[in-house]
This record gives structure tokens, sequence and C-alpha cells, in this order.
């Protein structure tokens, strides 16, 4: 598996932690066969190393442009070949369609190995330079939503094969709190201009006339931090709102179990695994973006702002409210099926 980072050890688990729980559904599942990963960019030091009973090769490549990254793509090629003679490869798997796909496909091109490339988010986009350059096949093309599929065929008019969307492991969950949920609203995710959390402050500067006692926490660190600390002052929110800095994977969950509703206001994402969460977390949760095509249970997805409004009022005044699970999907069946569309004949 090829990937732009990977948790440096077993106490990282910030990283991709969709990927991890992927990585370890596939070696749960799959006994008879080795994981390997390859990360180009994370962690910053080349380095081999066990992740949990898998082998990591970290060529860290540290985000470095030009000269830098191509002896990136150089130390993988080497990477790759080293494992082609020294193992019977399956096939390759790359995340994003980037640098890493690009590398691949060339590699298992020359070598006639199966590669399939996972479509994300925002490798998607019109004006991703990789997709020229890697010249994929349909038939290697997974899209992790029914959304991005259609994206990356307006975009550059190749209909991705499969669709295998992201998942949870059920089994890292705290026991479900059906009980007192101290936490009204609550959004996780990167203090980045891209995740919109203006919106989601502004959002609950408007319900405060009506919860003057509205409690909402936000797990994240990121560049916005500052600004929306001075957005939350600016609005009289202090006493409201915590920006609550990064948690660990296992903590955010802690928190989505002890709260009513999750409020996500990214512009834009390919199958967040952070709704999910939130569902089986028994939150209701409120979206402007959608998980699939597919109605989902306890999740409304709406750009407007003032749908987005009534509904969290709707919510809140739901003095009723009991967490219930909704299973949306686990990475246990997708590692499944993307390793059997490996592997078959």
């Amino acid at each position: 598996m090829l990937s732009p980072g990977f948790p440096k050890d077993e106490q990282d688990t910030s990283c991709l932690p969709a990927f991890q729980q992927f990585a370890l559904s596939v070696k749960e599942q799959f006994p008879q066969y080795r994981l390997i990963v390859l990360s180009f960019q994370y962690p910053f030091e080349a380095r081999r190393y066990q992740w949990k009973g898998i082998g990591v090769i970290a060529l860290g490549g540290k985000n470095r442009s030009k000269l830098f990254r191509l002896r990136t793509w150089m130390a993988a090629r080497r990477a790759l070949r080293e494992i082609y003679q020294t193992h019977e490869v399956a096939g390759l798997i790359s995340l994003w369609m980037t640098e890493c796909a690009l590398v691949a496909n060339r590699f298992a091109k020359k070598h006639q190995l199966k590669h399939v490339i996972w479509i994300i988010g925002q490798d998607a986009k019109a004006g991703n330079s990789y997709v020229k350059r890697t010249r994929p096949e349909a038939s290697q093309l997974i899209a992790m939503s029914d959304f991005l599929k259609d994206e990356f065929y307006k975009n550059y008019g190749i209909m991705p094969q499969h669709v295998m969307e992201n998942g949870i492991n059920v089994s890292i969950f705290p026991g479900l709190n059906t009980g007192e949920r101290a936490i009204d609203v609550f959004g996780a995710g990167s203090l980045i201009p891209l995740k919109n959390y203006s919106l989601f402050i502004g959002l609950i500067a408007e319900l405060k006339q009506d919860f003057p006692q509205i409690r909402v926490q936000i797990a994240g660190g990121g560049e916005e931090r500052d600004s929306l600390q001075n957005l939350i002052i600016k609005l009289g929110l202090e006493n409201n709102v915590r920006l609550l800095g990064p948690q660990s994977h296992a903590e955010t969950l802690v928190l989505m179990n002890q709260s009513k509703v999750f409020l996500h206001t990214s512009h834009y994402e390919g199958n967040s695994t952070v709704l999910m969460e939130a569902l089986y977390s028994g939150c209701r949760v409120l979206s402007t973006c959608a998980l699939s095509y597919k109605k989902t249970d306890h999740l409304l997805v709406s750009s407007d702002r003032e749908v987005l409004k009534q509904a969290l009022l709707s919510l809140l005044h739901d003095q009723e409210h009991l967490g219930s699970r909704v299973v949306f999907n686990t990475m246990h069946d997708t590692a499944r099926r993307m390793v059997n569309l490996l592997t078959q004949q």
C-alpha cells in the first residue's frame, strides 16, 4: 500500500485514522497475505519499522518539492523493486490519485502487477495534474463514494469502475451512552478554511438566542485556531464554545459519545469518516456534505444555513434524545472487498 503518510508509531492515532483501521482489517482478515506500507512524506525521517505487526517503509519526504520530491520517488521505486524481488506481490494499492499512484502505476505496468487507485477526496477535483501523468484505466479506479465517482468523471472523463466507501471499526468505540449527553453540539476536524468553522460558530451564535447556556466543543487544531477564537470572543461565545485543540482518536470518540448533535460544515468531503463515527456514537448529525446518494438515518445534509439552523433548533428542543447507533459502513467490509478485487483472477 502506497500512502502519503502513515503513523510514526503505535501511539500516533491522528495520522489517517481511517487507513489505520483499513490496514488492521486487512491484517486481521487475510493472515495469508503480508501488508507492507510505503509512506512517502510522513513520518519525516526515512526508516523501517513495525506498526502493530505491519511493516512500514517510511521514505521521509517531508513534503519537500522539486529535486527532493524526485529523490523520494526514486526511493519508492527502489523499495518496490526490493519487495518485488523478495516477495510474490499480489498487487498494489495507492491512496489518492497523486504521486503514489504515479510511481505505482509505472512500476505495476513494467512488472505486469495489479494496481488499484483509491480516490479519496480532493484528488477528484479539477486541476489534478497527476491524472494525466498517471493515465489510469477505469478498471483501476476506486472511488470512495458515489459523489467522488461522478466528480472524477465530470473532471477527467474517466468513470471509476468501483466504489468502496470509507468505514469504521466498531470494536474501538466506547459503550453507547443512552443517558445524559453533556455536549449539545460537537465538531471535530482540522481548523483550516476547507472545514468552514466560521459557519459553525456563526450558527451557534444564532442558536444562543434560544439556548443561552448552549454547550459546544470543537476538537482539532490548525492554522485558523486564533482567528476562530477571536470570532468566538467577538460573538460573545466564550462561555459557550470551547476549542479543545488536537485530540487523540480515542478521545474524540469519547467526546462524540457525550454529544447530542454533531455539526459538520465543511466545503468539500469525499466520504467523511467523522460523520460515520458520529452516527455510530449515537449523535444526530447535520452536515453540508453527504456520505452517499442513498438516505442515511439520523443524518441531515444541507448547505443552506437556515435549514441547518432550524434543524439544530429542532434537535436541541428534543429533550427525549437518546443515543442510538447507525452503521453506515465498516472498514472490515471495505478491506475484504479491496483484497478480493486485487486477488481475483
